[in-house]
């Protein structure tokens, strides 16, 4: 019976907010997901609009982090070290989406920024995931709160990017 309840109840929750830990991990993934269809695919055109997605998902992903979730989780772990170092390998990711957002894919040095680009986000997520949201989960937060603000923001800025 639990698992006909639970089954019932799934497309329902998908209307709730989730708590912002979850939508975090589930950007990570759809990135992840990005730029291993870029490693397979030979079609510039293809590697184009991949490149487009993947600036656009880590530009706003890294925008609610840096608005919302990691003052709100600086402020709850009084954490002097962990955010700023994420704070700056965002600034280094920018740098890296400056070089390849808007340009035509032009060979093996183009392929090689976006290689360095989706090395250097699996280092980031990896540290998120690992230590960041752990230790966020631990404090008195209120994931849920935070997830309706990261949510209402990410799609004020997907609206703006458009």
């Amino acid at each position: 019976m639990t698992t006909a309840i639970q089954k019932k109840t799934k497309p329902d929750s998908s209307s709730k907010v989730q708590d912002a830990i979850a939508l975090l991990r589930a950007d990570h993934k759809l990135v992840s997901t990005l730029f291993a269809e870029y490693e397979k695919t030979r079609s510039n055109s293809k590697k184009k609009t991949l490149v487009s997605q993947i600036c656009t998902e880590l530009s706003v992903h890294a925008q609610v982090e840096e608005e919302i979730f990691y003052p709100a989780v600086k402020q709850a772990l009084k954490d002097r070290e962990m955010i700023p170092e994420a704070i700056v390998e965002h600034a280094t990711l920018k740098v890296l989406i400056g070089q390849v957002e808007g340009i035509e894919p032009d060979g093996e040095m183009f392929d090689a920024k976006i290689k360095v680009l989706s090395e250097y986000v699996k280092h980031h997520v990896k540290e998120e995931q690992n230590e960041m949201f752990p230790q966020a989960k631990s404090t008195e937060l209120d994931m849920i709160e935070l997830g309706g603000k990261i949510a209402a923001r990410k799609k004020m800025l997907l609206v703006e990017r458009t």
